[in-house]
């Protein structure tokens, strides 16, 4: 006989692990108990010692769907011989939590039949969840994640729901947010006065306003959609124009994947991300059959999810097909998630309201991600992925702010970090009034105390002026530096690495106080070393040459051309033309970049392709949908200038305006331009390998979730014999840059407290 303590850490409440391990020790014949602490899970066993490691080691077999153990420590103990039976214990919270909290997750299987049985007690209803699937992060308020500490809380189960959930044998058991018709959460549909419109079946009633043309602002698991018909090309544009979205893509939900298969293509990794428990917006090429081009106009992919909640799937029953289901918000504002503010906030926007009661605590946006080289690759990291953390074990305990940008915040305790659900662009009041709410949820649930923080180095920029007011030993940490550090972080590189760094984005404050963008470091955590970038060009009216890259096209061309400018290949107003030219010339409101994304941009427009941007990285996303793979390259130079490897651009430029004027067809421009950047950089790497003898290339910022870029890059880096990381885990735009800030922080951090140890 034996008696063995074992303590289970990761992502362990709220995944059906206590009813697994209950059920585990009675078929082993072991009595003890188990229960549920914001530590981990506890579990203590008795019996026989070949019973007990084979309970162990189904333990760590485990097929739950949700489980994820971090760590199982056990030791033995002194035998009690008191207990009668196995028996699940009440929950506790202890002062240091490392407990890890589920993301939301897509509705399982066997909840998707129940509400489609008429027999079923849960027939048709949109609560219905169990400890499989169903809500978590957006519904707690503290831990240990038990109903009392949800949203959940004010709905007392009735004696069927109670039942199950105090049975461990039953799928439902310690189900938080357990319900049914007779006690759970319920639906109602207002008109836009805000008016209850009486309906025994409200899903029913959105299904016909929907296919009568109508916008609906939908409750979710997250926070509120705003969905329309998506075959109705007249329906989604009058979308667009009442959300002030003119081209920015939506995402689409399909009823299932068949539907998908019908639309666009579908690999085998794409169906899988699909159709499992994070069900996140996949971005996928179209099919044959052609959908309304004004879902993505100007891009190659399309971005669908399938139903993730039993309301989704009820919608889908009623025979619709095809919904646009886009974050409700105005434009520039964060999502909608509380049912007091819809009226105020989408007042003109939606024509009918459909809510429910239960609240969500927290907001969490849809996900996207698409897969390349048959690899995920994260876009934009929210439901269904946060709250879990990366492992980055050597990192002391801090925090992050994050950018300006595609905002995420990180913390790091106990060698993870928990990186916050996309919060969204910080330049207004509203995104930073939500920002601190999140940060405080975090801070809260998770009982962090940092040691440390750091913010970008941006002098300016809201999110940073915070970060220097609330904390005086703040470690202000340069835009692409953590855009490298965070690849470096992702892929777990050591402390003491070095990397060839490419980082190629839109904008970044750089250490000579001028917009970067198309970098070249030799990094490693703690520091950086800019040896190259790509030549300064003026932008015209700062943030207005962002809005219209034509401004951008123009200096480009002013560098380009000492004489003769052909500034007659952008067709704008001649008046305007003329001031920009003169502001290039005088040098007024005209500050210096190197920015990869200005480049591309100004090349977009050049073509002609685009002269206005409504919406970060549009002009450069439609550079690459018409771009045709092509062999051949533009001409460049690399000019040694002031220590650094400057790519000049002159004759790269010079020669587009050549095949534009020769009438050269536009796609294979493009081509030849995105090769002409891939030459340049693989030139570089190589030329920086010999010099500074480090074989390791990351690739980080915006720019390389261009396909064509990135693939192209990576394949001729590992045919020269490189060792290539990218992101997979965190997106490479500035959603990752917070776990870069962390990693640097950290770093340095642990430099200086060596340093004044030994002093």
């Amino acid at each position: 006989m034996r008696r063995r303590r074992i303590v289970v850490k990761g992502v362990v409440q709220g995944v059906g692990f206590r009813p697994f391990i209950y059920k585990t020790a009675v078929e082993k014949g072991l009595k003890g108990w188990v229960n549920n602490t914001s530590a981990g899970v506890f579990i203590e066993v008795e019996g026989e010692l070949v019973k007990i490691e084979s309970f162990m080691k189904n333990l760590k077999s485990s097929s739950l769907p949700l489980l994820h153990i971090e760590s199982l420590e056990w030791e033995d103990m002194i035998v009690k011989g008191e207990e009668k039976g196995f028996e699940i214990v009440k929950s506790e919270a202890h002062d240091t939590p490392l407990t890890l909290i589920s993301p939301d997750v897509a509705t399982c299987p066997q909840c998707a039949a129940e509400i489609t049985r008429d027999w079923d007690r849960r027939n048709s209803y949109p609560f219905t969840n169990c400890t499989n699937c169903g809500p978590r992060f957006s519904i707690i308020k503290e831990l240990p994640y038990d109903r009392p500490m949800t949203t959940m809380s004010e709905f007392k189960m009735c004696p069927s729901c109670q039942k199950e959930y105090e049975d461990p044998m039953n799928r439902r058991f310690h189900a938080q947010p357990n319900a049914c018709p007779d006690c759970g959460p319920e639906l109602w549909l207002s008109d836009p006065d805000g008016k209850m419109i009486e309906s025994k079946d409200p899903v029913n009633e959105v299904v016909e306003l929907l296919k009568k043309g109508k916008i609906i602002a939908i409750k979710g698991l997250g926070g509120f959609h705003l969905a329309c018909n998506g075959f109705s090309e007249d329906h989604i544009n009058e979308l667009r124009s009442r959300k002030n979205r003119p081209f920015k893509p939506f995402a689409l939900m399909m009823r299932d994947v068949e539907t998908v298969k019908e639309y666009c293509e579908v690999q085998e990794a794409e169906e899988a991300l699909l159709s499992g428990p994070k069900a996140p917006i996949v971005l996928l090429r179209p099919g044959k059959k052609i959908m309304p081009s004004s879902i993505a106009p100007g891009n190659k992919r399309i971005g669908v999810m399938l139903p993730y909640t039993p309301l989704h799937h009820l919608l889908f029953q009623k025979g619709i097909k095809v919904l646009v289901m886009t974050s409700a918000n105005s434009s520039g504002l964060p999502m909608i998630y509380k049912n007091e503010d819809v009226f105020k906030e989408l007042d003109g926007i939606a024509d009918f309201y459909l809510f429910h009661n239960r609240d969500i605590h927290v907001p969490v946006d849809d996900s996207v991600t698409v897969v390349v080289e048959n690899e995920e690759r994260i876009i934009r990291r929210a439901r269904g992925y946060a709250p879990l953390p990366l492992d980055l074990g050597w990192v002391g305990d801090g925090f992050a702010y994050g950018p300006h940008l595609k905002n995420t915040f990180a913390f790091s305790k106990g060698g993870k970090v928990f990186i916050s659900q996309h919060q969204g662009d910080m330049g207004n009041y509203e995104h930073i009034e939500h920002y601190r709410k999140n940060r405080n949820h975090f801070k809260k649930i998770f009982k962090f105390d940092p040691k440390f923080s750091a913010a970008d180095l941006h002098p300016d920029i809201p999110i940073s002026e915070m970060a220097r007011k609330e904390d005086s030993g703040l470690y202000e940490i340069q835009h692409h530096h953590a855009h490298i550090a965070s690849c470096m972080a992702e892929n777990g590189l050591r402390k003491r690495d070095k990397v060839i760094g490419l980082a190629f984005d839109g904008t970044g404050y750089g250490t000579d106080g001028k917009m970067w963008g198309g970098e070249v470091l030799i990094c490693s955590y703690e520091n950086f070393d800019r040896v190259g970038h790509l030549n300064y060009i003026a932008l015209p009216g700062g943030e207005a040459a962002v809005k219209e890259p034509w401004r951008s096209a123009l200096s480009y061309l002013r560098e380009s051309f000492t004489e003769d400018i052909p500034d007659e290949l952008i067709e704008v107003d001649p008046m305007k033309k003329k001031v920009v030219l003169q502001m290039l010339k005088t040098g007024l409101n005209s500050p210096k970049t190197s920015s990869m994304g200005r480049f591309f941009d100004g090349i977009s427009a050049l073509l002609g392709i685009k002269y206005t941007s409504t919406y970060e990285g549009e002009p450069a996303i439609a550079l690459e949908s018409v771009a045709i793979p092509v062999d051949g390259e533009y001409s460049f130079e690399l000019v040694l200038t002031e220590g650094k490897w400057v790519i000049d651009t002159k004759n790269t430029v010079r020669e587009i305006v050549k095949d534009i004027k020769n009438k050269k067809n536009i796609g294979e421009i493009a081509g030849k331009f995105h090769n002409t950047v891939i030459s340049f950089s693989l030139k570089l790497c190589i030329m920086f390998r010999e010099k500074r003898d480090i074989n390791k290339v990351a690739l980080s910022g915006g720019v390389f979730q261009n396909e064509y870029l990135l693939e192209g890059l990576c394949r001729k880096l590992l045919e020269k014999g490189f060792e290539v990381y990218t992101h997979k885990k965190v997106p490479c735009n500035d959603g990752g840059i917070s776990l870069g800030q962390l990693a640097v922080a950290g770093a340095r951090k642990e430099i200086e407290d060596v340093c004044s140890s030994t002093s």
